[in-house]
């Protein structure tokens, strides 16, 4: 079967079993527990609009979790059907930022293409970050100078509560010589976001907003 299912919904799908596995340890109600194990397994299914009946089998488990034994082995099966990241080499992140002369690319062979949503990195040595994802079926690529502010806040790519620090994107203005900078407080780890990503929504809004 082709793989249908994005790092940001198995995030989400993980997030849900969570929920199954607090349920089972708190509540004694069996009525209530049904009621549960049904929100989980609309909320999950709602997340592809033409789901066909045999992706339908292989998330319909969910309702069986109760413990992180049952999660693991759910998330095992369906974690073949994971979409990874489109791979990229270093040529085609560099081609990407053209203006980065010097631009220092991650090991990218040693990332898990599963479970990124975006690729980010940081050059602590120019205080810049880097961001290539997809967007409206491109690869593109975006940097901006990244300052942290060494304590937690909310995301604007994850919406979680983690280390942030401020990016700003600069780019020209309508009049000739003019710039205008635009950003938002962003997780300082990448890597951490794209764990914590359960939704596109938030990153297509940011990317929509520095590059439009």
């Amino acid at each position: 079967m082709e793989l249908f299912i994005r790092s940001d919904q198995y995030n989400f799908i993980k997030a849900q079993t969570q929920i199954l596995i607090n349920g089972h340890s708190t509540v004694n109600d069996i009525e209530v527990l049904h009621a549960l194990k049904s929100i989980v397994q609309e909320k999950v299914l709602h997340l592809f609009m033409d789901i066909s009946e045999e992706q339908r089998q292989i998330l319909h488990p969910i309702i069986n979790i109760e413990d992180n034994d049952k999660a693991e082995e759910f998330l095992s099966h369906v974690l073949p059907y994971v979409i990874p990241f489109k791979e990229v080499t270093e040529k085609t992140v560099k081609k990407l930022f053209p203006k980065a002369k010097k631009l220092k690319v991650p090991i990218l062979e040693s990332m898990n293409l599963y479970e990124i949503s975006y690729l980010g990195w940081n050059d602590k040595g120019s205080n810049k970050k880097y961001i290539v994802a997809h967007h409206h079926n491109k690869l593109i690529g975006i940097q901006g100078t990244y300052k942290s502010i060494n304590k937690k806040g909310i995301c604007a790519l994850c919406n979680h509560h983690e280390e942030i620090g401020m990016f700003l994107s600069e780019a020209k203005g309508t009049a000739i010589g003019t710039f205008i900078k635009r950003g938002n407080y962003i997780c300082e780890n990448s890597q951490k976001c794209n764990q914590n990503i359960i939704s596109l929504d938030k990153l297509n809004d940011f990317i929509e907003r520095l590059t439009s």
